[in-house]
C-alpha cells in the first residue's frame, strides 16, 4: 500500500529592521525562485532548482509506493515582517489542503526558520502548532529549514524532526530536503527519534557565518559524521542576528533513538559551539580603507579584489541601493571597477527610455532605506537587460533571475572608471550571471563590488581573489554591539566575545 505524503513550502526570511513588508503580491512575484505554486505547479515549477523541496521530490520518486500531494510552495525576497492578512492567507491555504486529504501518512514542510510575522515572533512554530492541533499528536512532520533559522522550542516540539542546511553559501538545500525524505520514510514506517536542543550563549553576525574556514568549517565536518541518518544526526543553526526576537541566535539539534544519546551527542556539539566562539572572524574594513587596501592589493597581484557590501544585502533584507562604497570608489579615483546589483528602477527605467550611448544626470540610489542617501552624477547607459537570465552558479543553477529592467550604466565625469548593473528588483549579486548576461566579464575588473554577504563565494571564489568585507551603511546589521535589540533573551552575547545583552 503506498505512503500518502502532502508537501508544502512557505518561505521567509524576516529582517525586523527591514525597510519593506512582505505582502502577498511578494510571495506570487518571481524573483531569484519561482512565484507562488500550487497544486501539480509545485512538480513543475521546482523541477531542476536546487530547493529542498525539489530534492524531498527526487529522494521521495527513487523510493517505492510513495504517493506526493503538493499544497502549494512559495518564497519571498527578505525584507521586514510578513503582514498578518499575507500571513493568515497562505497559511489557510496550507491547512485547507491537509483538511481536504485527511488520511494521509505524512507531512513534510519546507521552511525557512526566521519568519516573523505582525503578530508572531515565530511563524514556523505558529506554522507547526496549527498544522499539528489539525493533524493529531502520531502524524509524522518532518520539517527542513535553512542554517540561519532562529529555531525555537516551539519548533522543535511540534515537528517530529528537523534538518538544516550545513552550508554557507546554501550549496546544499535539495540535499536537506531529501534528508527530510529519509527521515520522514523512516518515522512513517514506524521509527522514532528523541531529540536533544541547545541555544548558543552568543550570536554570529552573518558575514562571520562563512562555512569554508574554520572554525564552522570543522563543527559541520563534526555535523555530518554524526549517524547512521535517519536514526541518528545532527543539525546546527548559525542563527539570523537580523531578527530581533527573543529565540534569535544560533543552535545545536541532535536526534537518536534514545534521549541519552541525542543529549550526548547536542552537548558535544554545544561545546564545539562555545570553544568556536574566539576564533570566528567578524572584522570588517571602512569603506574608505576597504578601497585604499583594494587598490594596492590589485596593483601588486594583478588579480580581482572583492569588496563585499556585506550589510546592504538584499538576500538577508536589506534595500541593496545604498551608495557608501559607491562614494569611497569614487572619492579614490578607483578604476576598472564593477558593481552589482545596484536597485533603482527609476533610473533603470531613465536609461531604458533614453537607450545606449545616452547621458544624463540623475541622483543614484538611496531611496528605498530610512538613512536614504542618494549619489548625485552623471550616468552613460553602456547596455540594457531585461533583467531575465539563467543562474550559472552551484548555488542557484537551475534557477532564473527576474530582476525586472536592467541597466549597465557608468559614472560619467570623473577620473575613475566605474561600472553599475542596474535592477528594478532587489537581487543579491551571488552570480556571475549578474554581471556576465549583461556583457561584463569580473575576471576583468581590478575592483569588483558584490552587495552579498556570503552567498557570493559560491560562485566568485572561482575567480583568483582576495575578499574584503565592507562596513558600509545597510539594512543588515554585522556590528551587532551597536543593534537596538528589544526582543532579545537577556544573557546572550551580541557577537563573539561580545556585550552582554541586558
Amino acid at each position: 500500500m503506498s505512503k500518502r505524503i502532502l508537501v508544502a513550502g512557505f518561505q521567509h526570511e524576516t529582517n525586523t529592521f527591514g525597510a519593506t513588508r512582505a505582502d502577498i503580491s511578494d510571495f506570487n512575484k518571481a524573483d531569484s525562485w519561482p512565484g507562488l505554486l500550487k497544486g501539480t505547479e509545485v512538480f513543475t515549477g521546482l523541477e531542476g532548482t536546487s530547493l529542498p523541496l525539489a530534492g524531498f521530490i527526487r529522494e521521495a520518486r527513487k523510493a517505492e509506493n510513495i504517493e506526493l500531494i503538493p499544497i502549494l510552495w512559495c518564497a519571498a525576497e527578505p525584507s521586514a515582517q510578513v503582514t498578518d492578512k499575507t500571513y493568515e492567507d497562505i497559511m489557510g491555504q496550507i491547512l485547507h489542503g491537509i483538511a481536504s486529504h485527511y488520511a494521509v501518512d505524512g507531512i513534510y514542510l519546507d521552511l525557512h526558520g526566521a519568519m516573523v510575522t505582525m503578530s508572531f515572533d515565530d511563524g514556523e512554530g505558529e506554522c507547526l502548532a496549527r498544522i499539528r492541533e489539525m493533524a493529531g499528536p502520531e502524524l509524522p512532520v518532518v520539517i527542513s529549514l535553512d542554517s540561519h533559522a532562529n529555531v525555537t522550542e516551539k519548533m522543535v516540539r511540534h515537528a517530529s524532526a528537523i534538518t538544516m542546511y550545513r552550508s554557507y553559501p546554501h550549496l546544499d538545500m535539495a540535499e536537506t530536503g531529501g534528508r527530510a525524505f529519509d527521515v520522514l520514510h523512516y518515522l512513517m514506517n514506524g521509527g522514532f527519534v528523541f531529540p536533544a536542543f541547545r541555544q548558543s550563549p552568543y550570536l554570529i553576525p552573518l558575514h562571520a557565518q562563512y562555512t569554508g574556514r574554520d572554525p564552522l568549517k570543522r563543527i559541520y565536518e563534526t555535523v555530518r559524521s554524526v549517524g547512521p541518518a535517519p536514526q541518528t544526526w545532527a543539525e546546527l543553526s548559525t542563527g539570523f542576528p537580523a531578527a530581533d526576537i527573543y529565540d534569535a541566535g544560533p543552535s545545536v539539534l541532535a536526534y537518536a533513538t534514545t534521549e541519552q544519546e541525542a543529549a550526548m551527542i547536542a552537548d558535544h556539539l554545544f561545546k564545539d559551539l562555545e570553544d568556536a566562539e574566539p576564533q570566528l572572524d567578524v572584522s570588517l574594513f571602512d569603506p574608505a580603507d576597504a578601497v585604499e587596501t583594494a587598490i594596492k592589493i590589485n596593483t601588486r597581484e594583478k588579480t580581482p579584489v572583492i569588496l563585499a557590501d556585506v550589510q546592504d544585502n538584499p538576500g538577508a533584507g536589506s534595500t541593496s541601493d545604498t551608495t557608501g562604497i559607491l562614494e569611497a570608489l569614487v572619492d579614490a579615483d578607483a578604476s576598472n571597477v564593477i558593481l552589482g546589483m545596484l536597485n533603482d528602477p527609476d533610473v533603470a527605467g531613465e536609461a531604458h527610455k533614453r537607450g545606449v550611448g545616452a547621458i544624463f544626470h540623475t541622483s543614484l540610489g538611496g531611496k528605498a532605506g530610512p538613512d536614504a542617501k542618494p549619489f548625485d552624477a552623471f550616468v552613460e547607459v553602456l547596455a540594457l537587460s531585461d533583467g531575465r537570465f539563467a543562474f550559472t552558479g552551484e548555488m542557484y543553477a537551475g534557477g532564473m533571475a527576474e530582476a525586472g529592467p536592467s541597466a549597465l550604466i557608468r559614472i560619467a565625469h570623473i577620473k575613475g572608471d566605474i561600472r553599475i548593473v542596474l535592477s528594478s528588483t532587489r537581487c543579491q549579486c551571488l552570480d556571475q550571471a549578474i554581471f556576465t548576461h549583461i556583457g561584463v566579464r569580473p575576471e576583468d575588473a581590478s575592483i569588483i563590488v558584490v552587495k552579498s554577504t556570503v552567498h557570493f563565494r559560491a560562485d566568485f571564489d572561482s575567480l583568483p581573489a582576495t575578499v574584503i568585507n565592507v562596513k558600509a551603511p545597510g539594512l543588515t546589521p554585522c556590528e551587532l554591539e551597536h543593534v537596538p535589540y528589544r526582543k532579545l533573551r537577556k544573557g546572550i552575547r551580541l557577537g563573539p566575545l561580545g556585550r552582554i545583552m541586558s
